[in-house]
């Protein structure tokens, strides 16, 4: 559904972040069908080389070919689009598997805005798409990603945990939807394959989708963190990506480090900037100026009548992360209260949302 754009301009000073093998080969041609010309009878064979009959080359579908263009290719036109926005939290692990590849073309085909990621370095080096330290709660085996290398990250099945309601380890093993389809066991749905179901490298994202715009959380804390920040600044220099990032840590001094690698990226400030504004008013640095801020933190009412107000009247833009519970009537209430941006683990359903929030405020 084409959403509509509503009249009023959300406050446009912005900047960054709140969390694979991206092979889209189809499959390989058969080979030559080979098959010996007749002979008439009583009369000698015109030739006795074979007649090659080649098999017509069919491709199965492909998921990949049906990734929409983006409705905004920058972050400048993203906050220039006049109505909130629906980002796809780490693909949107409350419908897909988390921070899978599978799940972020599904979120893109279903309408979102902007794809979200959580970063972390290999040992050798690879940045990854992964939120936690280690793979455990996603996967069939549990490694420490920073001290694992690229091909042993990528080569577990992340999707071993998840079912239709939860990522969780206690359920009948016929609740996990697609575990085996990484590793071959199982058929991927269709115009899928086995790698979208794996631990991406980053660098896949960036050729997966080019011209969206990627919300991207450095994991882990300074100085150990700069590594894969160097790696991140890197990246989208090649990939021609820096404005179409909106970058941010928990960290504030990942986030600084990162602002003095790439200063034209859009940022967001950590934790310790995010909480001094929300408590205290005090006004994080003019290039970090997208909050993504949770409704509540540490049993902290943060996403309250008072602080949009007083980030509205401060130029902020904010993308708010609902962390648990989310829902249609969530994320109705989180517009109707004056998000800018939804930070959706469950796409579809803030979809449905926006599109009744538009339609009831043409």
């Amino acid at each position: 559904m084409r959403r509509r754009t509503l009249p009023f301009l959300v406050p446009v000073l912005l900047l960054a972040a709140c969390s694979g093998d991206s092979s889209s080969d189809a499959p390989d041609t058969p080979a030559p069908i080979t098959t010996e010309a007749p002979t008439a009878t009583g009369a000698p064979a015109a030739t006795d080389a074979p007649v090659v009959t080649e098999a017509p080359t069919t491709e199965a579908p492909s998921a990949l070919d049906s990734i929409p263009e983006p409705p905004a290719s920058s972050v400048s036109e993203l906050l220039a689009l006049g109505r909130p926005i629906v980002l796809a939290h780490a693909s949107g692990e409350d419908s897909h598997p988390h921070s899978s590849l599978y799940g972020y073309v599904s979120s893109a085909i279903a309408g979102v805005d902007v794809l979200d990621f959580d970063l972390w370095l290999t040992s050798d080096g690879v940045l990854v798409v992964h939120h936690d330290s280690d793979t455990g709660r996603t996967a069939n085996e549990d490694l420490v990603v920073a001290e694992s290398t690229f091909e042993a990250v990528h080569a577990l099945d992340n999707a071993y945990w998840f079912t239709e309601t939860c990522t969780c380890t206690d359920e009948d093993p016929s609740a996990y939807l697609f575990r085996g389809v990484r590793t071959g066991e199982v058929e991927p749905p269709a115009g899928f394959l086995p790698e979208h179901f794996a631990i991406a490298a980053f660098e896949d994202v960036l050729k997966l989708f080019p011209g969206w715009v990627l919300n991207i959380e450095i994991k882990g804390n300074a100085p150990e963190s700069f590594p894969a920040a160097d790696e991140l600044a890197r990246l989208l220099e090649e990939y021609d990506a820096l404005d179409r990032a909106v970058v941010t840590s928990f960290d504030d001094e990942v986030v600084s480090y990162f602002h003095d690698l790439a200063p034209t990226v859009a940022m967001t400030p950590g934790l310790d900037v995010s909480t001094n504004f929300v408590l205290g008013g005090v006004m994080p640095p003019e290039w970090a100026t997208i909050m993504q801020v949770p409704p509540v933190y540490e049993g902290i009412e943060v996403f309250t009548p008072a602080y949009v107000s007083a980030a509205e009247a401060a130029g902020l833009v904010t993308w708010v992360w609902p962390n648990g519970g989310e829902t249609y009537e969530l994320y109705t209430d989180l517009l109707a209260g004056g998000a800018d941006g939804l930070n959706a683990a469950n796409p579809p359903e803030a979809l449905r949302a926006l599109d009744d929030y538009l339609a009831t405020n043409e």
